[in-house]
């Protein structure tokens, strides 16, 4: 496996292959993992994200298994990092952490049969799709605030080749605390069906990135906790969460609210569409 990783360089963005605990540069420049400034892995012109993937998420929000995935959209300005600071804002409370693993396309593509899939796949990473659900009610079903906010979109540390989705355990950690865990054998569909599935009606650019679905027990997290996401042979991700310096602003759109449906998902009692 190689496993590369995008990071801020004395002031310039550079591609470094990780060698053990260091990252090395093309021009033999060297930088411990530990000491670089991280930045996602790839540049999407598209985040998709698989909603509902894992059946033990299914069964805790009692939600009947659909024949085919749904999805929903990150946009490209919600990225955010390896070590990164992912901002609740002021007044919000049910910001929730959801480790995946995301798959970045490699070239373009389009109307691909399923066993071709993989040969259009640039390698995988680890994603958190941090959710917003003061603002469901708001959103009503499209998860465009929930899920698009700035700071929400975590992907890294690094890009990984070579690595076959199969039976690792992904597991994600709050405090140091087991919060999610799950086998990939525990997805309803796998990492080849959904790029199939979406290259059928839209074109998939080269760094575009798939999340793939978050197991069960996705629950709020608190400025100051920190968030971490593993899987075997492809690292650690972690998040500092932190308070927004301000609030919402009210000037226009729907506020903040803590519905029995926002309740629902964030607290893990059940779907409430």
């Amino acid at each position: 496996m190689i496993e590369t990783r995008r990071i801020l360089l004395d002031g310039a963005v550079v591609e470094m292959r990780r060698e053990g605990d260091l990252l090395l540069a093309q021009d033999g420049r060297a930088i411990a993992c530990e000491d670089a400034v991280h930045l996602p892995p790839a540049e999407p012109t598209k985040i998709i994200c698989a909603h509902l993937n894992y059946r033990n998420r299914l069964e805790e929000l009692k939600a009947d298994c659909p024949p085919a995935p749904n999805y929903f959209m990150k946009p490209p300005s919600c990225l955010n990092s390896h070590r990164g600071a992912v901002v609740r804002p002021l007044g919000c409370q049910y910001l929730n952490y959801e480790g995946e693993v995301a798959i970045v396309i490699g070239r373009t593509c389009r109307n691909v049969r399923m066993d071709e899939a993989p040969d259009y796949v640039a390698g995988y990473c680890l994603a958190n799709d941090f959710a917003l659900h003061d603002f469901r009610d708001a959103d009503r079903g499209s998860m465009l605030r929930v899920k698009g906010a700035d700071t929400l979109g975590v992907a890294g540390p690094g890009l990984v080749q070579g690595w076959t989705p199969a039976a690792q355990v992904l597991r994600t950690r709050v405090n140091g605390k087991v919060v999610q865990e799950s086998s990939l054998k525990g997805m309803i569909w796998d990492m080849a069906y959904l790029v199939c599935d979406l290259a059928r009606m839209m074109t998939l650019c080269p760094g575009d990135m798939i999340f793939s679905g978050t197991p069960a027990n996705s629950r709020p997290v608190q400025p100051g906790d920190v968030v971490t996401v593993e899987c075997e042979g492809l690292g650690v991700l972690e998040s500092l969460i932190v308070e927004g310096a301000a609030p919402v602003s009210d000037e226009a759109g729907w506020p903040p609210s803590a519905s029995e449906k926002v309740l629902g998902v964030a607290l893990g009692a059940g779907l409430k569409e």
